[in-house]
């Protein structure tokens, strides 16, 4: 066993680079399907200090959405679908979307605003070696991570695989630690994105085939039975699916929570390159704003686009 803490393996596998997806790519804004669209955008802009940057009203071209995120970047898109029913707990789709800061006083900032003005969101928070999280649920029951990441010099792989652990973090102590007034007064102008996706699906080994075999991740930790953790360019994870509450889950009904996963890819060949290798495997990706759309074998539909394609406004189905 070789243990290797220090410079971050950007190639974890011998797959040839035509494979997997570029060393660069990233998450985009996730979209949400809610019932109340006030009552969550009240949620994701006053008690997880996202800011609102844009609003549209519904009609012709889809629901009334609202975008928020930080700096301009999208984290979450709201789409108002009132008529449709909430996801059954043994269904297929969101597990929890993580949201990442740069700084561990921004991440106070966010924890502090949560606990304080919905403190029943508060699911748990651990330091897992690589990151320190924090978990809520917002109104609707989707799941939430707040998170800082550890310089990659000191995370630590196991013969190719990430350590990811689950210790305690108490988050008192951090607040007291890391908390600041002037990152709650300049929330707004701090930034975060999107880190890490995780989803709730039927088996591994489908999920296994359709991330990594045929979208092109790899694989940073397996936990056998239960999760798989999968990353591009040697994160600890872009995109992580457990079969905790979901084992055996088939397609998804058309529900409330998670309306769609984005991928961000940095340039056209990228995109030009997954869209052969799906092909190649018998996927046929549509196409909107210069985009790959397309299901996963749970029927989340998945978008992926070019890292500076940011358009937010796109209708999203």
């Amino acid at each position: 066993m070789t243990t290797q803490t220090g410079p971050v393996p950007r190639r974890l596998s011998r797959r040839p680079d035509s494979e997997l997806l570029a060393q660069d790519t990233g998450m985009g804004a996730v979209t949400l399907r809610v019932a109340d669209l006030d009552t969550e955008t009240a949620f994701y802009r006053d008690c997880v200090l996202l800011t609102v940057l844009e609003e549209h009203p519904g009609g012709v071209d889809g629901p009334a959405r609202v975008v928020l995120g930080r700096v301009g970047t999208p984290i979450v898109i709201l789409e108002h679908t009132p008529e449709l029913r909430h996801a059954a707990p043994h269904e297929a789709g969101l597990y929890h979307v993580a949201v990442v800061f740069e700084r561990q006083p921004d991440l106070a900032a966010a924890v502090y605003s949560v606990a304080t003005r919905h403190p029943g969101a508060f699911t748990g928070s651990s330091d897992h070696f690589v990151s320190q999280a924090f978990y809520f649920t917002d109104p609707e029951g989707n799941g939430v991570e707040l998170y800082w990441d550890r310089d990659r010099t000191q995370w630590s792989w196991i013969d190719g695989h990430i350590k990811i652990g689950g210790s305690f973090l108490d988050p008192n102590r951090f607040l007291e630690q890391h908390l600041d007034e002037a990152a709650i007064a300049g929330a707004a102008a701090a930034a975060a994105k999107v880190g890490h996706l995780h989803l709730s699906v039927g088996d591994l080994a489908g999920a296994r085939d359709f991330y990594v075999d045929k979208l092109g991740f790899e694989i940073v930790m397996e936990v056998p039975g239960s999760a798989l953790f999968v990353s591009a360019g040697g994160y600890h994870h872009h995109m992580a699916m457990n079969i905790w509450n979901s084992q055996g889950a088939g397609p998804r009904q058309n529900t409330l929570g998670l309306g769609r996963v984005r991928i961000d890819v940095p340039a056209a060949d990228d995109l030009g390159a997954l869209g052969e290798r799906l092909h190649h495997y018998g996927v046929s990706p549509g196409h909107d704003n210069d985009a790959l759309l397309f299901a996963d074998p749970w029927g989340n539909a998945v978008e992926v686009a070019t890292i500076h394609n940011q358009s937010s406004g796109v209708p999203m189905a």
